[in-house]
């Protein structure tokens, strides 16, 4: 980072101040392991790039401010989150910390760091570089950059059930988890890179056929079971992911929002069906100025609803909203303080404090940070509540 940004900053940091698995035994709860003894934790990833400011670009915005942001813990490198309602009514926030190769397991209607879950490692149980991260029903899955997988584990105890993507996945991150009459649909993003390092040079367009994986895992009596589907991934210009990470979809309108991190490209998201293919429309083109992140989508019954996407400001985050049927853009908000939002998960689920749910964000790499929905939806003229179709 230049002298000049980090004076910019610095600047802008300032003003803000003044304004405001079966019989594979469950993980224990751990202590931070040290940073610099994790192996690749100091590998840059693909999307890092010269830092463009909330504070020069200055997009159209509301504030509305965090119900809370979790005590800071940056030896974590805090990455993404997800939400669970545990059986006794508990609300869990759920986010993979790549450095220190866990899962840190908040509460969800106050941030407090209730245990940590892992420790580093190849056998189930254990992460390495651990990014994106999903629940459905009872279950967690977990990507992992450096172990070249997917590891599934059960809630409440963490019980590992096991992995998948070893022969398939090279840089995996993000992911999207549907449930289906056979188990559940799971689709992975893999940001694999040519060069000495597999970590420098963005591959040609002929390339980038195997963006995303995708996988049917089955956990019935014939116990866990995953089996490849296939890649795709677009190989035109207009069409093609440089650099993915985030990934979303919506069966009800046919689907699937995938980020696009690539700023030479332009950083945008692009949008999929279901089936694999560019629909040849993007949202964001001239709206996304640092990066296109976290996607999260509130959803009707009816088919109406949001899609809430991230623009990555080191200094501020944006979250833009737009319309789910149309892909109108709504707007945006950015909170008091929160910055460098990589994931984020929108709960539909009430709770004591939340009774219309919340966005969950994470706080530049060291904590997570909550929005009371019923804040956003007054800020933005927004649906404050509606039955919800299942994700």
């Amino acid at each position: 980072m230049s002298l000049l940004i980090r004076s910019i900053l610095a600047l802008s940091l300032l003003a803000l101040t003044a304004c405001g698995g079966d019989n594979v035994p469950a993980p224990t709860q751990t202590d931070a392991v040290a940073p610099g003894a994790l192996v690749g934790a100091d590998v840059p990833e693909p999307d890092e790039a010269d830092d463009v400011l909330f504070a020069a670009v200055q997009p159209a915005h509301v504030v509305v401010k965090e119900a809370y942001v979790s005590p800071a813990t940056p030896e974590d490198n805090v990455d993404s989150p997800t939400f669970w309602l545990t059986p006794d009514g508990e609300a869990w926030l759920i986010a993979t910390a790549k450095k220190s190769d866990q899962l840190m397991v908040y509460a969800g209607d106050t941030g407090e760091l209730l245990r940590r879950v892992g420790r580093t490692g190849k056998d189930l149980g254990e992460f390495k570089r651990p990014n994106g991260v999903f629940v459905m029903d009872d279950k967690v899955f977990v990507v992992e950059r450096d172990n070249h997988r997917v590891q599934v584990l059960q809630l409440p105890d963490f019980k590992p059930l096991g992995s998948f993507g070893e022969d398939a996945l090279r840089q995996p991150y993000g992911l999207w988890v549907q449930a289906n009459d056979a188990g559940y649909d799971v689709r992975v993003s893999d940001a694999y890179m040519d060069g000495d390092d597999d970590n420098e040079v963005i591959p040609g367009l002929s390339a980038l056929n195997e963006r995303f994986e995708r996988f049917q895992v089955s956990l019935g009596d014939a116990g866990f079971r995953a089996t490849a589907i296939g890649a795709f991934g677009d190989t035109d210009t207009a069409g093609a992911i440089r650099i993915p990470e985030s990934i979303w979809g919506d069966p009800t309108h046919d689907r699937l929002l995938l980020s696009e991190e690539d700023q030479a490209d332009g950083t945008r998201i692009k949008i999929y069906g279901l089936d694999g293919h560019y629909q040849k429309q993007d949202l964001g083109a001239d709206l996304f100025k640092a990066q296109a992140e976290g996607i999260a989508l509130f959803q009707c019954a009816d088919g109406s609803g949001y899609w809430l996407a991230t623009d990555q400001f080191k200094d501020r985050s944006v979250f833009h909203v737009f319309d789910r049927r149309s892909l109108a853009h709504i707007g945006a908000f950015v909170g008091d303080v929160v910055a460098n939002t990589d994931g984020v998960w929108l709960s539909q689920t009430a709770t004591a404090r939340f009774p219309a749910g919340a966005f969950y964000a994470v706080h530049d790499d060291q904590g997570v940070a909550a929005f009371d929905w019923r804040d956003v939806a007054s800020a933005l003229n927004l649906t404050e509540a509606c039955p919800v179709t299942a994700p």
